[in-house]
């Protein structure tokens, strides 16, 4: 006896239009990686011209990284950049930055502080609390194992 289920799953199978997989990598990894590049050009505009040294200009170089994703977002270009890039866009912190100014985009008609404070940090909340507690369980880590080996 033929199964209905099966039939209707190849059915399905063969209707579903075929990813390009290979492609969307490519794509990802490109322009994740050019994001990246520009961090690096910023990172050393930082310490040609401001005297950061390696060590102190990875702050400032988030930051100024996650306030052009920013103006980027506000002005709608940044979704554009994600819809051809996928993740590559989604895993720098650039993609932290989209979260953050997407939600107070959208919630903006709400109010400034009902709509746009409240609803910030939604999704990019969880990433902050993930972060700070990875962080905390690395240092303890670290703390541990230079505990012992100095012992």
């Amino acid at each position: 006896m033929n199964d209905p289920h099966a039939n209707y799953k190849d059915y399905e199978k063969a209707q579903e239009p075929k990813r390009p997989l290979f492609k969307n990598c490519m794509k990802a990894f490109l322009i994740g990686g050019l994001i990246c590049v520009i961090g690096q050009v910023i990172s050393t505009i930082y310490m040609y011209f401001f005297d950061f040294t390696e060590q102190t200009v990875g702050n400032p170089t988030v930051a100024t990284l996650i306030f052009i994703t920013m103006l980027l977002t506000g002005f709608g270009l940044y979704d554009r950049i994600a819809q051809f890039a996928g993740a590559g866009t989604a895993v720098p912190v650039t993609g932290f930055g989209n979260a953050v100014i997407s939600a107070a985009i959208e919630h903006r008609t709400e109010g400034f502080v009902q709509g746009v404070g409240g609803n910030m940090f939604k999704l990019a909340g969880s990433v902050i609390l993930f972060g700070v507690f990875s962080a905390f369980v690395i240092a303890f880590i670290k703390t541990i194992f230079t505990y012992w080996s100095g012992a």
